[in-house]
């Protein structure tokens, strides 16, 4: 089966990630690339994408920004990425996507949700959003 354009992108941007992580970038310069990452995003996602920047930085600030496989991330002290946000547009979806990955501790019982879609901001949201980043880095 044939990559898609976008899938294709999605590698290429995975591995100059890994090639910058073994050149050691500074937690300012991962940051940085992330709100570049952010800034090329179409304007309901770039919108979407620095209102989660924000709460991330708020709520967790032990968490790291950097980019993985593309998107914005954040990582723990030992460098699993927590947190993700995929803009609707890096894949053409009709939503973007707020994901956990399983350094986050969202387990509850035998089955739990790990991402979800999100196609607007508003105060019921960002209840949500903080609960879940609290809860992941507890």
């Amino acid at each position: 089966m044939a990559m898609s354009e976008a899938e294709k992108k999605a590698l290429q941007e995975t591995m100059a990630e890994r090639a910058k992580a073994r050149k050691k970038m500074s937690p300012e310069q991962l940051e940085a690339e992330v709100v570049d990452k952010i800034n090329a995003m179409a304007p309901a996602d770039k919108a979407l994408g620095k209102k989660v920047h924000a709460l991330v930085k708020k709520v967790a600030p032990g968490l790291q920004a950097k980019t993985w496989y593309g998107m914005q991330a954040y990582c723990d002290e030992q460098g699993k990425t927590v947190v993700f946000f995929q803009d609707a547009g890096k894949f053409k979806a009709r939503y973007s996507t707020l994901g956990f990955q399983d350094a986050a501790n969202l387990d509850k019982d035998e089955m739990w949700a790990t991402s979800f879609a999100l196609i607007g901001w508003n105060a019921d949201v960002e209840k949500k959003i903080t609960a879940l980043i609290k809860k992941a880095v507890s």
